[in-house]
């Protein structure tokens, strides 16, 4: 029903070749044989999650399964309000098992790994990564490696990886050394990669596009906001559409849309000036420690996603994120970790600029929950006000401006 395939050469592979790149360097996709797949609308009832969609997922065997999907999509008119646009959502994917979207990619990733044989599962991580391989290894019963940045990340996703008992290395070294090195182990050792550069895991982010159309009422938005960092998320939510579109499920794609932090852009340089390829940056810097990536082993595929779709990609500035992360969380309720908010960020400076057009329907996707990086939280917020324990000096703390 599928095999791998070069989206530069266009070499074929089978399903039970453990390859993460073709030997020509270029990244593969997972295509299959849609004349065979045959899905309604009336084939899709049912509550929401990651297997609901298995018809187009590339695994045989039952999976290895924590209810990961199903996240709400929230209409935010407070907040489209507050940016001058009549029609906002806000797809929260911090609403997922451990807290992020990565848990899409890793129902699909540990399962492959298992239905290949493999005994032990790796990966880099900036955190959101490390913490899903750790909960889904153990779920599996399968030992997880992981690779860290040192110093450079929040101690919700570091605790939620050694909670759950995978071996946790804290490089001297950023995320782009980290990917390197696990890919160097993998291939010595036999473990199987679970970052983005393996194909298996975007086929379960995208589910996400999935989601959205089916929440939306099979229909797609005008326009999807997301961060960008790795690139495999937009890569990812891109193919759902294209697929549900080529299915009859819905009649367009959107416009997909990156947002990137000021200070790790390497996406949005390429797009604003029509390159082929990305120039890495060597020192990425950045709050959203998510997305703090320099050189993200999916741009091509995110530079094909946004230029086919008509869509485009913005920096936004660590201060521009935090306001937006404030925002959202003051005027909707919904609390994202840094990098999440830059969604919130970008489509702010993108309708002030006049990229976006304010009759647009537009998703915005936060990848995060806010606990993801308390520490960032506390440093943000104001601190609590000390009282002494009595109704008057609570009374005064109430009404003290």
């Amino acid at each position: 029903m599928y095999h791998l395939e070069c989206i530069e050469c266009h070499r074929k592979y089978q399903p039970t070749d453990v390859i993460y790149t073709c030997t020509c360097g270029g990244l593969l996709d997972v295509v299959y044989d849609y004349s065979n797949i045959h899905i309604t609308k009336k084939d899709l009832k049912g509550p929401l999650s990651v297997w609901k969609y298995r018809a187009l997922l590339p695994i045989t065997r039952e999976p290895i399964s924590l209810h990961e999907g199903g996240t709400p999509l929230y209409r935010v008119d407070r907040l489209a309000k507050s940016i001058g646009m009549k029609e906002v959502y806000v797809k929260h994917e911090g609403m997922n098992p451990t807290g992020s979207f990565k848990d899409r990619g890793m129902t699909v990733g540990v399962t492959k790994a298992l239905e290949l044989g493999k005994e032990t599962v790796a990966c880099a991580s900036t955190g959101n990564t490390s913490a899903s391989l750790a909960v889904y290894g153990a779920r599996a019963g399968v030992p997880a490696v992981v690779l860290l940045p040192s110093g450079k990340v929040a101690l919700g996703k570091l605790a939620q990886a050694l909670m759950h008992g995978a071996k946790v290395l804290s490089i001297r070294g950023n995320f782009d050394d980290a990917l390197k090195l696990v890919r160097d182990l993998c291939d010595r050792e036999g473990f199987y990669l679970l970052n983005s550069v393996n194909p298996y895991r975007l086929e379960g982010q995208k589910t996400i596009a999935f989601e959205i159309a089916d929440q939306l009422g099979w229909r797609a938005p005008d326009r999807l906001v997301l961060p960008v960092g790795n690139a495999g998320n937009i890569t990812a939510i891109y193919k759902g559409f294209r697929e549900f579109k080529r299915l009859g499920i819905i009649d367009g794609v959107p416009k997909m849309t990156g947002i990137q932090a000021e200070g790790a852009s390497p996406v949005v340089r390429a797009i604003k000036n029509n390159a082929a390829m990305i120039t890495p940056e060597d020192k990425p810097e950045t709050v959203a420690t998510a997305i703090r990536i320099g050189n993200p082993v999916n741009a091509i595929k995110a530079l094909n996603a946004i230029r086919e779709s008509g869509g485009t990609a913005e920096t936004v500035s660590d201060d521009e994120i935090i306001r937006a992360q404030q925002e959202l969380a003051a005027l909707e309720g919904i609390g994202v970790e840094p990098a999440s908010a830059s969604s919130i960020a970008g489509l702010r400076k993108l309708v002030d600029m006049g990229v976006i057009e304010k009759d647009e329907s537009v998703v915005c996707v936060t990848t995060g929950h806010l606990l993801k990086d308390s520490e960032h939280v506390l440093a943000v917020c104001p601190k609590p006000i000390e009282i002494d324990a009595t109704i008057e000096a609570v009374r005064r703390a109430v009404y003290s401006n």
